[in-house]
């Protein structure tokens, strides 16, 4: 009987998180940085069509990814953000470490005063994960 199920065993291939594609991430001039207005403005984007692999049986794992930041002087383009996003597609990674690649990627390239990414996963097994890292680090 234990042979009639040998799918569980199985593992998808999948890519490493060197295809993760930051070269096309672009971001263009923040005309108001030094408007006093009071407190910085947020940006927030959401995306229900995210995915990724999982590393362990290379299924594909869904999330919704949401990513606020203030902006300093720099804006993501959102077009190379999509085009970032797809890149993790084919990428097997755990969600606890994806937020900090998408966290140190993102903050590199904008270099926003905060930001915020938060990935809810879809439910595997009654269970759902929601992930969150914030730069700079709250004390």
């Amino acid at each position: 009987m234990t042979d009639q199920f040998q799918a569980h065993d199985r593992t998808l291939p999948f890519k490493g998180a060197e295809a993760i594609d930051t070269e096309v991430l672009e971001c263009f001039d923040y005309e108001y940085a030094d408007h006093p207005v009071g407190e910085p403005m947020e940006i927030v984007t959401t995306t229900d069509e995210f995915t990724s692999v999982c590393p362990f049986s290379g299924l594909p794992d869904f999330a919704t990814v949401t990513i606020t930041y203030a902006p300093n002087r720099k804006c993501l383009e959102l077009r190379s953000l999509k085009y970032y996003l797809m890149s993790y597609r084919d990428v097997g990674i755990w969600y606890e470490h994806l937020v900090n690649r998408m966290m140190e990627d993102l903050t590199n390239v904008c270099e926003p005063l905060h930001m915020r990414i938060s990935i809810a996963a879809t439910a595997r097994g009654g269970l759902q994960s929601t992930v969150t890292a914030e730069w700079p680090k709250k004390n």
